[in-house]
């Protein structure tokens, strides 16, 4: 199995009414990331200043950045035949399968969210949001809220929920 660990940063919370600016994709064989995807991306409108806070992320950055549909193929093609593995897979699988979907790619995969996997292997903690799941299991953040701090962040994580159930649980999760 190939695993897509996926992070992206976007101008808002609506995969319909906001748009990535920025996309990273850890490919990972179940036990080794094998190759590393990131892009800036143009979302074709100014990045409202609340997003430009968390992410650090703004207009001048994205400028001259690709526009998705430039980046789309390569995307698609980093993600078709794997499972989409994401912290909170559905905010994540949205706005890639749309904005997929808007550059005539269509995105039909399995997916794995890293939240419900991490309170299966290891129940009890305070919380599984990527800051605090990372730091009780004592893994480093570099670059938080930014694509590919958070998508490293985030394979690690799994990669220590496969050595702890194995990929035979994971396989039993996507079911």
């Amino acid at each position: 199995m190939m695993y897509s660990i996926v992070d992206v940063e976007t101008t808002g919370g609506s995969s319909f009414q906001s748009a990535i600016t920025e996309i990273a994709i850890c490919l990972h064989d179940g036990n080794k990331r094998l190759r590393d995807f990131h892009s800036l991306v143009n979302p074709g409108h100014p990045i409202p200043p609340f997003i430009t806070r968390i992410t650090g992320i703004d207009d001048a950055m994205v400028m001259n950045a690709p526009y998705f549909e430039e980046i789309a193929a390569e995307v698609f093609s980093l993600l078709k035949d794997n499972i989409f593995v994401a912290h909170n897979v559905s905010f994540d699988y949205s706005f890639v399968r749309q904005s997929l979907k808007d550059s005539g790619f269509l995105l039909q995969v399995p997916k794995l969210c890293t939240v419900r996997l991490g309170r299966k292997i290891f129940p009890g903690l305070s919380s599984y949001s990527l800051g605090n799941f990372c730091e009780s299991m004592g893994v480093e953040i570099n670059n938080r809220h930014r694509a590919m701090g958070d998508a490293l962040a985030t394979s690690v994580l799994f990669e220590k929920m496969l050595r702890e159930k194995g990929p035979a649980f994971i396989h039993t999760m996507l079911k």
